[in-house]
């Protein structure tokens, strides 16, 4: 199915973001109060793609 292809590169992008976002934290790019937030909506983002993968896997 073409949209749960899409499903799994939006998921790969996701994780690529969570990648720069953790390397701009260490090299202390701004506070880390906004990478914290920044990472958390990433994580919520990746747990409803996840999610939704599963339902249309089943």
């Amino acid at each position: 199915m073409l949209y749960l292809q899409f499903l799994h590169i939006s998921l790969g992008s996701l994780r690529e973001l969570d990648t720069q976002l953790l390397i701009a934290q260490r090299v202390k790019l701004a506070e880390n109060k906004l990478f914290l937030s920044l990472i958390n909506e990433v994580e919520e983002m990746q747990k409803i793609l996840v999610a939704t993968v599963n339902k249309l896997k089943t």
